[in-house]
């Protein structure tokens, strides 16, 4: 078991760019052909496969013009990203655990842009 001293640096990443990563280390590991997938490694490269809609970069692209809105944080706009919310419920279901409040207009704001990517 591995215990850290401290946290050096952290930043929040989308399914689809996490997919990405995993698919490296997928193909690093398959050059290895004694090596067999770990069962938790490869059950999370299935599920960023499945779950992935945008590419990396796509991804990465939405998070920094969804970030650049007052209301919207890193952690959350990588779930917008995830889930692409096609409405103003859906997105509302985004910020049940936030405190904040959106309007109609701040809402419609987010769901424009994320629109372009869909």
């Amino acid at each position: 078991m591995t215990i850290f001293q401290e946290i050096v640096s952290e930043e929040y990443l989308t399914v689809s760019e996490v997919k990405e990563y995993l698919q490296k280390i997928e193909k690093e590991r398959s050059l290895d052909e004694d090596r067999e997938l770990p069962y938790e490694l490869a059950r999370t490269i299935e599920h960023v496969n499945r779950f992935s809609v945008l590419g990396a970069k796509e991804a990465r692209e939405l998070v920094n013009k969804l970030i650049e809105l007052d209301k919207v944080n890193a952690l959350t706009a990588c779930k917008i990203a995830d889930l692409l919310p096609q409405s103003r419920d859906e997105l509302r279901s985004i910020y049940t655990q936030n405190r904040h409040n959106l309007d109609g207009e701040e809402l419609d704001k987010i769901l424009v842009i994320v629109a372009e990517y869909v």
